[in-house]
């Protein structure tokens, strides 16, 4: 599986998927002198208790990436929505390469969101390297993905690099974590408006009180993950999972 594609790639070493700040810039550094091209994948919604699980696949230049740094690109969990919506349309403005890719209920609950995430990681990053393979006739094995995480993503046909914190360590990683942010925390708004009673707009990330407190009032509703609240509800003295309102 993964590993393997990773010793081949590597020959007599693999790179861990814990690193220190100069490691990851030393190994990432390697990987572009040994003429990789590098694609940064991340996921936005693992923790929400209501909606889908959101990726976004990214690819940047060297060039890209110290341009990106100049307006303060960072792990977008450090950043605030409107600075993370004012980054994006910079990076649309660019012209930077990306894709996304998501996982709805259904799948959530019957995959579990561990393999939700890697699923929407995985499709992600296949349709971004298919692009740079069809408009830039890029060979497959020349790419390599830094997947957000110490899991590396099963039955993927590209090289990986699972990194704990890739977000918070390389620039390209962190480009994706805001990508999936933002087209996830949208997405959300727009279901607001058919939830009105359960705020998703500003509901829509970790667990609130407010949240749970709504939840235990008025159970679930259609997009909401079951697994999830269940033991929010069963706190609140029920298990009201017949809601749908």
């Amino acid at each position: 599986m993964y590993i393997e594609r990773q010793m081949r790639f590597f020959n007599d070493r693999v790179f861990e998927s814990r690193a220190t700040f100069e490691e990851a810039q030393e190994n990432l550094k390697e990987l572009r002198d040994k003429g990789f091209y590098v694609i940064g994948t991340d996921e936005a919604g693992r923790g929400a208790l209501a909606g889908p699980v959101m990726a976004a696949a990214v690819f940047l230049t060297p060039d890209q990436e110290l341009e990106l740094k100049k307006f303060k690109l960072r792990d977008s969990k450090k950043m605030t929505p409107k600075s993370r919506e004012k980054l994006f349309k910079i990076m649309q403005e660019m012209k930077i390469k990306f894709h996304i890719a998501h996982a709805g209920i259904k799948k959530i609950e019957r995959e579990n969101i561990l393999n939700a995430s890697l699923y929407v990681m995985r499709r992600s990053s296949e349709l971004l390297a298919r692009d740079l393979e069809n408009n830039f006739k890029i060979s497959r094995e020349k790419i390599c993905v830094i997947v957000d995480g110490n899991i590396g993503i099963n039955n993927f046909n590209f090289h990986q690099w699972p990194l704990i914190q890739a977000d918070n360590l390389l620039s390209v990683v962190s480009a994706a974590s805001v990508v999936a942010k933002v087209m996830r925390d949208r997405l959300m708004k727009r279901l607001s408006k058919y939830y009105l009673k359960y705020d998703l707009a500003q509901n829509k990330g970790y667990p609130t009180k407010k949240h749970c407190e709504v939840l235990a009032d008025l159970g679930l509703s259609k997009i909401h993950r079951k697994s999830f609240c269940k033991k929010i509800l069963k706190r609140a003295g029920g298990e009201n999972f017949a809601g749908n309102k």
